[in-house]
């Protein structure tokens, strides 16, 4: 048998990030093989996914990268068993590293984000990697990249404890108007963080929630007088529309006016409209 020496235990707890007695009892078992004893340890790693399947994984880390004109912004989640692991240097190395991965992966053409190399290994081979040096269920959450297609902005927010997040990207009708809603764009996203809302606007929802929503206003008010009930069901449904269409909720920066007309008089300051085309919402834990 060959002998192990300290060092070929230190190079490979270097190249492998995991533990001296977990390393050592590896390159024991190949006869001091550097690759095979690698091969074992990324084995460990599967062999505990399976192990700890049935486990929540109710806490991670949500990461944002963005282009240096902002003009493509991808937002990424990992996600983990504990807020333990997911403040480790091995995890958030390995959420930004999937965020990186994030700013490459060709989802709409049908790539996997867990398919994308990042340093010569596939995000999936690195997020099993990890897990076989935390032993905790870890997988790849939510992921969205946006790219202003035409004249506009893309907000982006991470809260400070990094599980939730948004995108939102406007449109404009000008560069310059762009340029003037552009701080309002993270504002928004944040906003959107923070009230979770269910679509863009009124012709965004679906129909059918929508049918519904006024059958059950109009049914609420059937021996309210004729002439007035028209008149409290689109009350009603204007309530419910400011609740749910982020353009007609009252903008968490000032609620004296809604998000979308915030967005209006940020452009209107440049000579030019803007209106919000699409967002997307992250939550570690939902």
């Amino acid at each position: 048998m060959a002998e192990i020496t300290a060092a070929v235990v230190m190079k490979l707890r270097k190249i492998s990030g995991q533990g001296m007695m977990d390393c050592k009892k590896a390159l024991v078992e190949v006869d001091g093989d550097i690759d095979l004893a690698l091969e074992i340890l990324r084995k460990k790693g599967l062999a505990t996914m399976v192990k700890r399947a049935g486990r929540d994984t109710t806490e991670g880390r949500i990461v944002m990268r963005k282009t240096d004109d902002g003009k493509t912004v991808a937002m990424t989640m990992l996600c983990c068993e504990t807020d333990f692991a997911s403040k480790s240097d091995d995890f958030i190395e390995v959420a930004g590293k999937l965020a990186d991965a994030g700013m490459i992966c060709e989802a709409d053409n049908g790539e996997s984000i867990a398919d994308v190399e990042i340093d010569g290994k596939t995000m999936a081979t690195i997020v099993t990697e990890l897990v076989s040096k935390t032993g905790e269920k870890t997988e790849i959450g939510d992921f969205s990249r946006y790219t202003v297609s035409g004249v506009g902005a893309i907000g982006a927010y991470v809260h400070f404890n990094n599980k939730m997040g948004a995108l939102v990207e406007i449109e404009a009708s000008s560069e310059a108007a762009a340029a003037a809603v552009a701080s309002v764009a993270i504002d928004a996203a944040m906003h959107v963080t923070a009230v979770n809302p269910v679509g863009v606007d009124r012709d965004t929802l679906d129909p059918e929630v929508v049918a519904k929503e006024r059958a059950e206003a109009t049914e609420s008010v059937k021996d309210k007088p004729a002439q007035i009930i028209e008149k409290i069901v689109e009350g009603k449904m204007n309530k419910f529309f400011g609740e749910q269409c982020v353009v007609d909720q009252p903008f968490v920066k000032d609620d004296s006016v809604t998000v979308g007309q915030a967005i209006s008089a940020a452009a209107k300051t440049a000579g030019g409209e803007a209106k919000i085309k699409r967002f997307a919402r992250f939550v570690i834990g939902s």
